[in-house]
């Protein structure tokens, strides 16, 4: 049983974290938060940049707020915000990013400015559950097309994760224990119920130049089985497991940092193992021929397997006057998977297996960009370059690959230029462009332009165009799927696809008097995608091929505002977004008109000025959706119902602020999944008629303590 279960690694894991906070009350300790002097991004700057500076407008949700949620990763901080809609596979364990109704393959997921590694290659349909908190500094969110700065799959946006690099203190050490409900359900036994979360960060000042950085964190979900019966039950009516599988994973990040003029640089390792477990619906009755009758029941298990390392080298230098910075990365996940017989009666495991890889990625990534050339305030331009070598594997039983599994190599590179003229203190204006070269595809062009004008001290309009591409897919390429029920193809002869967006945003801030501040934003964003890789039918009555067929349009208008006094803060955020697909099969084609979605959203804080209790709620709704689909040589409306979504924290420092616990509530309103008709599946699999979305109302308690 040890080589299938981990025992007690989690009781383990909090006895330490708790000694640790036990040992280190007695130290010197400045405050459980930092506010920094002014807040700066990085995604689509040539330099560390002032967000009001910024030439993009760049969400920000930064370390405070983080923890202020309670999230346990970073797809549950995304899950906050309007516009991003977390899509959870329960089968996989895995959650990707949606933008403007495209999903995770159209969103560029990085960390610290360097695409992340996943199971079919690189910064694409990554799986944010796999991305922890302990040790990040902000996410900066920058939705439309940015192929200029990020290349392949930035076509809705892209997501920065930055970590944290220094420290204000000679040491900074920071733990936490975090225990959560699923649902009703919680128990710390090996096979118990809930979620149980430890982290431990320790961060070291050598002297005024070198710094170092490790931590570790371990996040265990135990698993919801929702209208299933856990992994005990041996009934023959697929009953048995779970709505939402079982998920364990530790992390370890280590960090070395030189900072020294005009010259920093930073060496980062981490490593993720996970594992994710998944119970089979499906029992066999089992005769034991034993002469009197007897039986057993089994089912055939699968257990996953993940290890993923990333290493990254970063470096900013002068070179006379030219600024350089220059990122360095090889980086690898092999997701692996065994199945193996239960027997479900004795609890006993057939421990003859054989572990294989079911999706491995290595690459090998660099990206290099110039600026300062000129030394010129009112004028700069930047050269950069950007390469990846991509080593990719996917097993025949990750998806229908014509009897063989499929090892694909790409090389991509791709040299891009921009220029950016302040034309006065007011105004700025960048143009971009972008070629990129490949092995196995045609070149793509990409190119942008932006523009900030500062209309008052306290207000900037910013408009944006830019263009991107995506590359196809394994299974868009490789699917082959043929009996006598199915013929469904992939093509090796898929183009990229190609889209382009245009903007607006418009931010301003004033007091209003006595105390009060106020400050909002309006945006209005179109993405326009062509050349869509859509599977249709291409011969009836089940011939099915993947094809650039499909058109796809998206309209986003949102507009946010911000109030805020002394300990008292109100946020309130409204979107509308449309949505237009025009889908075709043989001599079928849907509407092209725009179906839209309102979402709205609100966050309250509120410290209390004697005891510093601090109060926060979150709220969020997300609206009916509807899209056409092509059903049964007809096409139709589907619709997915809205639902609620609200959590509520209260976090009580004390022991001069060195401890903090915090209470609360997530997802109150208790939503597990929505009716939907907009589900048709694939070609050969039933679409479903509800939609997961997440595991019910919980509650939580955490003890946090800096040093």
């Amino acid at each position: 049983m040890s080589k299938f279960f981990v025992p007690m690694k989690k009781k383990v894991l909090s006895i330490l974290s708790l000694s640790t906070t036990l040992w280190m009350y007695a130290q010197e300790n400045d405050t459980l938060s930092q506010k920094r002097i002014e807040e700066v991004v990085i995604t689509g700057q040539y330099t560390q940049q002032s967000i009001n500076k910024s030439i993009y407008k760049v969400e920000v949700i930064d370390a405070e707020q983080i923890k202020n949620m309670a999230a346990t990763n970073v797809a549950d901080v995304l899950n906050q915000s309007l516009n991003i809609q977390i899509t959870p596979n329960t089968n996989s364990g895995n959650s990707t990013a949606n933008i403007m109704g495209l999903g995770g393959s159209y969103v560029k997921i990085l960390i610290d400015n360097i695409p992340v590694v996943g199971d079919t290659g690189l910064g694409s349909n990554i799986d944010l559950t796999k991305i922890s908190l302990s040790n990040i500094e902000r996410i900066e969110v920058v939705k439309g097309s940015m192929g200029v700065q990020y290349g392949n799959g930035a076509l809705a946006g892209v997501i920065n994760i930055i970590t944290k690099k220094s420290s204000s203190k000679k040491l900074d050490i920071r733990a936490s224990i975090q225990e959560e409900t699923v649902r009703n359900g919680y128990d710390l036994k090996k096979k118990g119920k809930g979620r149980h979360i430890q982290n431990l960060n320790v961060g070291y000042n050598f002297d005024d130049h070198w710094f170092t950085n490790i931590s570790f964190n371990h996040n265990q979900f135990m698993g919801y089985e929702g209208g299933q019966q856990g992994y005990k039950y041996f009934g023959q009516n697929n009953k048995r497991g779970y709505e939402w599988n079982p998920k364990d994973q530790y992390e370890a990040t280590g960090l070395v940092g030189y900072s020294k003029n005009k010259t920093s640089a930073f060496y980062k390792v981490s490593y993720l193992n996970e594992k994710f477990n998944f119970y089979n619906p499906l029992v066999d009755r089992v005769p034991l021929n034993d002469g009197q009758g007897g039986v057993t029941y089994r089912s055939t298990d699968r257990q996953y397997n993940t290890e993923r390392w990333i290493h990254q080298l970063n470096i900013q230098t002068n070179l006379g006057q030219v600024r350089y910075i220059g990122d360095f990365s090889y980086q690898n996940q092999d997701r692996k998977y065994f199945d193996y017989a239960y027997d479900i009666p004795n609890r006993s495991v057939n421990s003859n297996y054989d572990q294989r890889s079911y999706y491995k990625t290595d690459l090998i990534y660099s990206r290099g960009m110039f600026s300062n050339f000129l030394n010129n305030k009112k004028f700069d331009f930047q050269l950069g370059y950007e390469l990846d070598h991509t080593n990719g594997y996917a097993a025949l039983i990750a998806g229908d690959f014509n009897s063989e599994n499929i090892k694909r190599k790409i090389f991509t590179y791709g040299n891009f230029i921009s220029a950016e003229w302040n034309i006065s203190d007011k105004i700025s204006v960048r143009p971009g462009a972008r070629l990129s070269l490949s092995d196995k595809f045609e070149n793509q062009f990409n190119y942008s332009v932006s523009a900030r004008w500062k209309t008052s001290e306290n207000s900037n309009l910013r408009g944006i165009f830019g263009t991107a591409n995506r590359y196809p897919t394994y299974d868009e390429l490789f699917t082959y799927f043929v009996n006598v029920n199915h013929d469904i193809q992939g093509n090796p002869n898929l183009d990229p696809e190609k889209g382009y967006s245009i903007g607006a945003f418009w931010d301003q801030g004033f007091m209003l008097g006595n105390g009060w501040k106020l400050n909002y934003n309006l945006e209005a964003l179109y993405l326009d995608l062509d050349n869509r890789i859509e599977m249709v039918m291409v011969k009836r009555p089940s011939t099915y091929q993947y094809m650039n067929i499909d058109q796809y349009k998206s309209l986003l208008f949102s507009a946010n505002a911000n109030i805020v006094k002394n300990q008292f803060i109100l946020g309130i955020r409204t979107a509308l977004n449309g949505i237009s697909v025009g889908k075709q099969d043989l001599d079928i084609a849907t509407p092209t008109d725009f179906q839209y979605n309102f979402q709205a959203g609100a966050n309250v804080a509120y410290k209390l000025k004697n005891s510093n209790t601090a109060f926060n709620l979150y709220y969020k709704y997300t609206g009916p959706a509807r899209m056409y689909v092509i059903e049964t040589g007809n096409f139709r409306l589907g619709k997915a119902d809205g639902f609620h979504m609200m959590d509520f924290i209260v976090s009580q420092p004390f022991w001069a602020n060195r401890f903090e616990v915090s209470v609360g509530v997530k997802n109150i309103f208790d939503v597990t999944s929505i009716n939907t008709t907009a589900n048709v599946g694939t070609a050969h699999t039933a679409g479903s008629d509800r939609l997961n979305l997440y595991y019910g109302r919980s509650y939580f308690a955490r003890l946090m303590y800096q040093f």
